[in-house]
């Protein structure tokens, strides 16, 4: 096979090479799979550098998310939910491959209709958005949510979720293409969180300057998001891409009566593994109505492994939107 192997960290994405490997063989529990597609993560960045908390012994293949084939289904189980041939997407050590193993919990069949490329950037985005919004802050039919960042990859998806349960979503973003892009995905309003005031104004888009019911946020904004946010609002606390964990003004908390909400949703499959089956319920029902759809970046395409080092250094340089997905041709197919 061919693949991104990581013998020594290296100093950024530009370092990575694609070298040509022994296809993996599979654990009993596992399957093969032909990957088609694969989608970058900002994890990754940190994990080639030896910055994250979950760093293989060296030497392993890079990335995770994937769509692709199944070449091999597990030894171990007789009865097995999918069989050779069935197009499956999912997350595994090892996504910046040709080839890669993958446990039956890791994996989900590709939707109808959907291709290998929108497929890949789903594992990650769509249940995080999902469980945020429906299984841990309830959204709901006349809802407002704030949804930060929402033209990245779990901001689209959520803008996806919370209009297809009835809300009136309002998104940030910091340029005016990620402003229309978040609009183009469904967002009713876009306001840019660079602008000085941003706050006021999504206050003066609810009823009676309100504020919003929920605010979902992958950045790090709890402190100005209080200062709009309702009575017995929700604030979702789904990360911090701003790269600092803030210090929250717990007074505003009391005053206004408001949930700070967080979700882990790397832990549900060990904790709650009957809610990882529920969301993804509700997110294949969503996409069999035409509600979900896939996020990929499309303003530049990636083809071939030797075009993952310039996706993650775009994806790092925070000039994509979306989910940065990288086709992967199998031997015989073109790269067109």
């Amino acid at each position: 096979m061919r693949a991104i192997q990581v013998k020594e960290y290296v100093k950024g994405p530009q370092d990575l090479t694609v070298s040509s490997l022994p296809n993996p063989t599979p654990s009993p529990d596992q399957y093969l799979i032909a990957v088609h597609a694969t989608a970058t993560n900002f994890f990754d960045l940190l994990q080639i550098r030896g910055k994250y908390q979950h760093q293989p012994p060296l030497p392993w293949i890079s990335g995770s998310e994937f769509s692709g084939v199944v070449l091999s289904t597990p030894s171990s189980n007789p009865s097995p939910a999918f069989k050779k041939g069935d197009r499956v997407f999912g997350a595994a050590q090892g996504g910046y491959a040709t080839h890669v193993c993958a446990t039956e919990t890791a994996l989900r069949p590709v939707p109808k209709g959907w291709g290998f490329v929108d497929a890949a950037g789903l594992m990650v985005t769509a249940p995080t958005s999902y469980g945020a919004l429906v299984t841990r802050a309830g959204v709901k039919k006349g809802d407002y949510v704030l949804i930060h960042a929402a033209a990245g990859g779990v901001g689209l998806a959520a803008v996806q979720v919370a209009k297809a349960f009835g809300a009136t979503v309002i998104a940030t973003a910091g340029s005016a293409r990620k402003l229309e892009v978040a609009k183009g995905f469904g967002a009713d309003h876009a306001i840019d969180y660079n602008k000085k005031g941003w706050e006021e104004e999504v206050k003066k888009l609810t009823p009676r300057g309100r504020g919003v019911d929920i605010v979902y946020d992958p950045v790090g904004m709890v402190n100005t998001s209080l200062k709009c946010t309702a009575w017995n609002g929700r604030i979702l606390v789904i990360g911090f891409a701003a790269g600092d964990i803030e210090k929250v003004a717990m007074n505003r908390v009391l005053l206004k009566n408001v949930s700070l909400v967080g979700l882990h949703w790397g832990m549900y499959m060990r904790e709650e593994p009957e809610t990882v089956e529920e969301v993804w319920r509700g997110l294949f029902r969503l996409m069999d109505e035409g509600k979900f759809r896939g996020t990929v970046y499309s303003d530049r395409t990636f083809s071939g492994l030797e075009s993952v080092g310039e996706a993650l250094a775009m994806l790092g340089r925070r000039e994509t939107w979306g989910k940065v997905v990288v086709s992967v041709p199998q031997i015989g197919q073109s790269k067109l």
